[in-house]
């Protein structure tokens, strides 16, 4: 399943004049949320407006990605959320609170069941799990290698982790995360690479500050991050420049897979002052794929 997105915007799913801001957005994808932004009592409407908007944007071209932020496996709440959404078909589910491989195996077993009650293609409908919001959650990222098919993606959050550790806060003065949240997010990194699925950063609370915002997303594309949520319309511009590479990046990676492709039995190339081999051949192709 291979989807390059750079944006993931969350929109609240219990507010239409939200949900019609989304879909005039720029963002690679809606994350629709069913959790954090609604009260327990406004479950069962938002779940009925998210099907019929979905229904709708669907029909919408070209269109953002359309994926479901639903309530963790463990709430009793989940199992809702897909029986009012599934007929629509999202493109893809957002996996709050995952502990492991297991809880998106288990997931991706719910999905196709509901695929195949609502006449929709086996495997169509994605998951991206948020994979560091609980303690226990760091100890599992090296399980979600193998785990689904319908893997496309690992995103951290590091808001529920913070009170789930009891921490004051999770930033430094400077802006720069504080020690148990760059572990969780060097963890997630890791990890998504390892099942070869796009790492996908966390957001940026402070909507207002572009600079850190962009300080934010160069740090998080310097170490192999692909893409970034973001939790108010005005940070997707910066999320997107940010994350498709420069016309200077894109001209560096075609010279280096041209140097290799005229010398197809060198193990090392001369490219300039650089002495290139097997990885930035590698990390060219990378660039190119994004740049599409």
């Amino acid at each position: 399943m291979s989807m390059l997105l750079r944006s993931w915007l969350f929109v609240p799913g219990d507010s239409e004049r939200k949900l019609a801001k989304g879909r005039e957005n720029a963002a690679d994808a809606l994350i629709l949320d069913l959790e954090d932004s609604v009260a327990p009592s406004g479950k069962v409407p938002a779940r009925q407006m998210l099907r019929d908007f979905i229904f709708d944007a669907r029909r919408q071209s070209p269109r953002p990605r359309l994926f479901v932020r639903i309530n963790g496996l463990e709430t009793g709440l989940a199992g809702p959320d897909l029986d009012a959404i599934m007929p629509a078909g999202p493109d893809g589910i957002m996996l709050p609170k995952s502990r492991s491989g297991a809880d998106v195996q288990h997931l991706g077993a719910k999905l196709a069941v509901g695929e195949a009650e609502n006449g929709l293609p086996d495997g169509a409908c994605a998951i991206i799990p948020l994979v560091t919001e609980t303690a226990a959650s760091l100890f599992g990222l090296a399980s979600y290698a193998g785990a689904s098919q319908r893997l496309l993606g690992m995103a951290w959050g590091a808001e529920d982790l913070s009170a789930a550790l009891g921490a004051q806060t999770n930033r430094l003065p400077d802006g720069d995360f504080t020690a148990p949240y760059q572990l969780a997010r060097t963890l997630t990194l890791v990890g998504a690479r390892a099942a070869e699925v796009e790492p996908i950063d966390t957001v940026f609370t402070a909507f207002r500050d572009e600079a850190g915002l962009r300080r934010d997303c160069e740090a998080a594309r310097r170490d192999g991050f692909t893409a970034k949520m973001a939790i108010h319309p005005a940070q997707v511009p910066v999320i997107n420049e940010t994350f498709t590479p420069s016309p200077e990046v894109v001209a560096r990676a075609q010279a280096i897979i041209a140097a290799f492709a005229e010398n197809p039995q060198a193990g090392v190339i001369a490219l300039g002052d650089e002495m290139l081999d097997r990885p930035h051949l590698l990390r060219a192709k990378g660039v190119l794929a994004r740049a599409k």
